[in-house]
């Protein structure tokens, strides 16, 4: 057994509470939303609620959860990335494999495209001149098409794909397997740690997205739940908009704002368990080989 030198132990002390600190440090705003949210008006409004609530109640979500705008925004957001997270992980994962194999024409002019558009981007008005002409305004396509395919996911499917021995390719040529029946049989079963990363990123970024909302819905009815979180916190319009049912229940509109917050998060966190041990493994992986 190798002894530590006093120094060595001392640094790894140090890590230690630093560590400890930065995880209180991101987990204490999470708690005290958390708990406001399940707190009653008069401790919210008085500032007594610290990381536990106090006298516990559940009808700010109650309330949030019977709101029809709620409801509305969710099944939007929820259907937004169901749809985008699959079309968009098929499409990187093609294109991936694609890029990926050396007798490919032009393989390093598409990359260098791809690389392109990570470094320069059209813009803001360009892309929605683009949306507009396409008709797609209004529109839950709107929310998933322009950002369809991530250069960066792909470039991680693609050095993940590298990575594959190309033997195992060859050998299913010899049995006689075609380009597909590999890629379906050989390549994806062997890609699942990259692909379930890929899918957690898109997801993750199609769930919180809000601003193409903005840009590119005006009905009421198709916003997703993060601008609905967004009025709820900045503008608490929903709230206002309904003073005396909110002062009927006896409802601060801080613990309104936690339920919103904990409802808009709380699907996306319990997906990543999930797909927690192919998130390590797929970005290591799929960063090893230029």
């Amino acid at each position: 057994m190798k002894l530590r030198t006093r120094g060595e132990v001392v640094f790894e002390y140090v890590n230690y509470f630093l560590l400890l600190l930065a995880i209180l440090v991101c987990l204490i705003p999470v708690l005290n939303i958390v708990a406001k949210s399940f707190s009653d008006e008069s401790s919210v409004v008085a500032g007594d609620v610290g990381i536990w609530p106090i006298h516990f109640t559940t009808e700010a979500y109650h309330y949030v959860l019977s709101s029809p705008k709620f409801l509305s925004s969710f099944s939007i957001s929820v259907l937004v990335t169901v749809i985008g997270t699959l079309i968009n992980v098929t499409l990187t994962v093609f294109t991936g494999y694609a890029l990926s194999r050396r007798r490919l024409k032009g393989q390093k002019v598409i990359m260098m495209l791809f690389v392109f558009t990570m470094i320069f981007q059209a813009g803001i008005l360009p892309t929605y001149l683009i949306v507009k002409q396409l008709g797609l305004l209004n529109s839950i396509w709107s929310l998933i098409l322009p950002g369809l395919v991530s250069p960066f996911n792909m470039i991680i499917v693609r050095l993940y794909f590298c990575n594959i021995p190309d033997s195992l390719e060859e050998s299913g040529k010899m049995d006689g397997a075609g380009n597909l029946r590999i890629l379906f049989h050989i390549m994806i079963p062997l890609a699942m740690p990259v692909i379930a990363t890929t899918a957690l990123f898109c997801a993750v970024e199609y769930w919180n997205s809000y601003f193409d909302a903005l840009m590119y819905i005006s009905k009421q009815n198709l916003l997703p739940l993060q601008v609905y979180l967004r009025e709820v916190i900045f503008s608490t319009s929903d709230a206002n908009n309904n003073v005396e049912m909110v002062a009927q229940m006896q409802i601060a509109q801080e613990s309104i704002r936690g339920a919103v917050v904990v409802a808009a998060t709380l699907p996306i966190v319990l997906v990543y368990p999930f797909l927690q041990r192919y998130f390590v493994k797929g970005i290591v992986l799929g960063a090893v080989k230029g």
